[in-house]
């Protein structure tokens, strides 16, 4: 296989932060070549390099063994070489076939869009994919894999020879990912490199040839995938060795209760909710997509409202109608959607840990205590590890899981009793998976009440005391910490009517 990118001692600083240090990555045709590390290591600056949007402060870039300039996106695109970030670039009001041509469209006399030939040119791409979308559907129609399929195929109208995938696997399911491995597989045989970013091992090791590791803005080693065990891979992205061991479960018999659910409904998607949280206890909700696990946690906030059920807090009836409610009855909620529902994107990270504790640091006239504000977040930057140049910068331009860290912050700052973690961990590495994973044995150790929402067995067996289970809207079944995955997917398949 013929190299079809060399990068060659890639530098790239931006005010207080040393991005990439000298930092070396190729790609061969017909390769996928995974590129890891911890949130903050450098692996998107090192993509956006590539794909024109950030230009290098030092080395050189070679397309084809012949060296290049790319000072915007529309050069890169125009040398082959395509990228899907993570969140999705479409527009949701167009058609399929008007986002893969947007600025591209085929033109009739007096300017007038071709729209025939646009949808038989975006059906061709759509065709070489194997994938069944008519070009005429409208994109809010389209599920997130379908919209992931799309950028792929708009990817591919620039005659992409090099796709890089950044978490491309985040949201979709089971079945969706192998539709996506399969188009991967296909690329490949087209003689199409791909660099594939994720932080799922399980991926890695199934659809990757090599494996670049960085860490700290700098290159660790490039191994082959095959040859190389995940222990090794993770010791080289965090710099030490991780333990998966499971926490003791505590004798939490005599605890009190500080979270009880009875009988909650809502519409279809919730149906006859009931269960309870014991302080100092970490209660996992398992199930698959749709299973109703995020609709739950956001009625017990009062994001959602219920049509019937009752909330009791330490054990009271609460009235929860909007999460001013959930908050000041000592609930707090980490979304699954940390930059729809968690932060202020154009804030800094000192408002945003602040945000739900403002009263904390207001004076009767209104101001703000400066300098107490800035102790406490620079106590929480240090604790939970943020990786920032200061409390100054905005959480827009932090890694996904230094953006997660801030959430988290913002609510230990709040000191809630009981803590709703939905998907915590999502698009985070394994190195600040550890560090989570840490602090929630430690918040339920203090006597906190932790319910943790995650699509990922591992993670929920590694984490809960006990284990609930939801299918369809309706809870199936509560297991102990120490049930196996067998076990869950039982109760998470079991439909209504179904036999025990």
């Amino acid at each position: 296989m013929t190299d079809l990118i060399r990068m060659e001692a890639i530098e790239k600083r931006f005010p207080g932060v040393h991005a990439l240090k000298s930092v070396s990555f190729d790609l061969r045709a017909g390769e996928v070549h995974a590129l890891m590390g911890e949130n903050g290591a450098g692996k998107s600056t090192l993509m956006k390099v590539l794909s024109g949007v950030y230009q290098p402060d030092g080395g050189r870039i070679l397309v084809d063994g012949a060296e290049v300039s790319l000072p915007n996106p529309a050069t890169a695109q125009g040398l082959g070489i395509g990228i899907i970030h993570q969140e999705l670039a479409l527009m949701r009001d167009l058609t399929v076939g008007q986002n893969i041509w947007i600025g591209r469209e085929p033109r009739l006399s007096f300017g007038r869009i071709n729209e025939t030939k646009l949808n038989a040119d975006a059906a061709e791409i759509l065709s070489r994919l194997n994938l069944n979308i008519d070009p005429r559907t409208p994109m809010s129609s389209l599920s997130i894999a379908g919209q992931q399929m799309v950028e792929i195929a708009k990817a591919l109208s620039y005659r992409s020879r090099v796709l890089i995938m950044d978490e491309p696997t985040a949201a979709l399911n089971d079945a969706e990912i192998e539709e996506l491995f399969r188009i991967i597989a296909a690329l490949k045989a087209d003689g199409v490199g791909l660099i594939y970013i994720s932080h799922k091992m399980d991926e890695i090791k199934r659809i990757s040839d090599r494996v670049t590791v960085m860490r700290d803005g700098a290159w660790v080693d490039t191994v082959p995938a095959s040859e190389t065990p995940i222990s090794k891979i993770i010791s080289m992205m965090v710099g030490r060795e991780l333990t998966e061991e499971k926490s003791a479960i505590p004798d939490l018999s005599a605890a009190e209760t500080a979270l009880e659910v009875r009988g909650l409904w809502r519409k279809r998607e919730l149906r006859d909710i009931s269960f309870s949280l014991k302080k100092g206890e970490i209660l996992g909700f398992a199930g698959l997509m749709g299973a109703g696990r995020t609709e739950l946690a956001r009625a017990i906030f009062g994001a959602e409202p219920c049509d019937k059920g009752e909330i009791l807090v330490n054990g009271r009836a609460t009235r929860i109608r909007t999460p001013s409610d959930a908050v000041r009855a000592g609930i707090g909620y980490l979304s699954e959607d940390r930059k729809q529902f968690g932060l202020a994107l154009t804030m800094d990270v000192r408002a945003n840990i602040a945000m739900a504790s403002l009263s904390r640091f207001a004076s009767p006239l209104g101001t703000i205590n400066e300098p107490e504000l800035g102790r406490i977040a620079e106590g929480y930057i240090g604790q939970l590890s943020i990786r920032t140049p200061g409390d100054a910068q905005e959480v827009r331009l932090l890694s996904g899981g230094n953006q997660q860290k801030v959430v988290i912050a913002k609510w230990l700052l709040r000191d809630c009793d009981i803590l709703i973690f939905d998907e915590p961990t999502r698009g985070i590495d394994v190195g600040a998976k550890a560090e989570i994973y840490r602090l929630l044995n430690e918040l339920a150790a203090t006597g906190k009440a932790v319910i943790v929402i995650s699509s990922e067995l591992p993670e929920v067996l590694r984490l809960a005391h006990r284990i609930a289970v939801m299918c369809e809207g309706r809870l199936t079944g509560i297991l102990p910490g120490t049930a196996s995955q067998e076990e869950i997917m039982k109760l998470a398949t079991r439909r209504e009517g179904m036999a025990a």
